[in-house]
């Protein structure tokens, strides 16, 4: 519980520190050069390979929207036994309430901006209120942090183990978002872009199967409210003007992982379960059978 109260406060928390270390430096004396960036915790093939259930992560997936952090993060979240926390989802779960919020969002949404720092820092705040309540530990951030406002205040309340970051050209994110479809009945995400692009200008060829729905789901699919062109495109450039902060904030830590997506989830989930040193028990028996 201390710690969600410190994230509703402690927007000044990396200020302070460093107003506390130039205060701590005698007359004259310049700051301390920084320490050398830790290796990646998960690098080298000399790590040894650990069960699922051995993992206690607190993990953030960085990637533009429509990268697909949703669909990785909450494969892992499954495999490892931890809350996948999507601010994105935060986000739509307010807009579905009558808090009073939901009309202020909803414009700012529908619009392809970015939400404000504090707003998505009050609907994380509650959600981890709700997780320490019923004993969750560990976690995987998806779609927060954003800025490196609100990596700081992250920073002062807990320590990231780790960052990853997804990785996808633009013009097969703005084909896969406008192919995304949900049910309306069960809530189910699926997609009906088949996206293949071949080989050139020396970029690899990538292939990625549409995630058809049952028939019982396709009479009931709808479009979410942002996934037009002109709003995807819109959410992208400010995206890529935002991350490169964050994502530089990360790498002087040590703590960023580089995946680019080589294909839809059957190429992907494996390389990725491989780059983590994980191993999905449930997958190796599917692919024995």
């Amino acid at each position: 519980m201390a710690a969600v109260q410190r994230l509703l406060r402690s927007s000044s928390v990396a200020a302070a520190g460093r107003r506390r270390m130039a205060t701590s430096l005698a007359p004259g004396q310049a700051p301390a050069a920084p320490a050398a960036a830790p290796a990646f915790p998960f690098a080298g093939a000399e790590r040894r390979r650990r069960p699922a259930h051995e993992r206690n992560v607190q993990w953030v997936f960085l990637g533009c929207p429509g990268v697909g952090k949703g669909t990785y993060a909450s494969r892992l979240s499954r495999l490892l036994g931890v809350p996948h926390i999507a601010t994105g989802d935060l986000v739509r779960d307010e807009l579905a309430s009558t808090g009073p919020d939901a009309v202020q969002l909803k414009e700012i949404v529908n619009q392809g901006k970015l939400v404000s720092d504090e707003i998505i820092i009050n609907l994380l705040s509650k959600r981890l209120k709700k997780g320490e309540e019923k004993g969750e530990s560990g976690f995987i951030l998806d779609g927060f942090p954003r800025t490196v406002n609100q990596a700081e205040i992250l920073d002062g309340v807990t320590d990231i183990d780790m960052v990853v970051n997804l990785k996808l050209r633009e013009d097969i994110i703005v084909q896969k978002c406008l192919g995304r479809r949900i049910c309306g009945q069960c809530g189910k995400n699926f997609n009906l872009a088949c996206i293949d692009v071949k080989a050139e200008n020396g970029l690899p060829p990538i292939y990625m199967s549409p995630l058809l729905p049952p028939n019982n789901c396709m009479s009931k699919l709808l479009t979410r409210d942002d996934d037009t062109e002109e709003v995807v495109r819109n959410r992208l450039r400010i995206y890529n003007e935002m991350s490169q902060p964050v994502e530089d904030f990360y790498q002087k830590q040590g703590k960023v992982l580089e995946f680019d997506l080589p294909g839809g989830i059957p190429e992907s989930w494996p390389k990725l379960l491989d780059v983590l040193n994980l191993e999905d028990q449930q997958e190796m028996k599917l692919a024995a059978a």
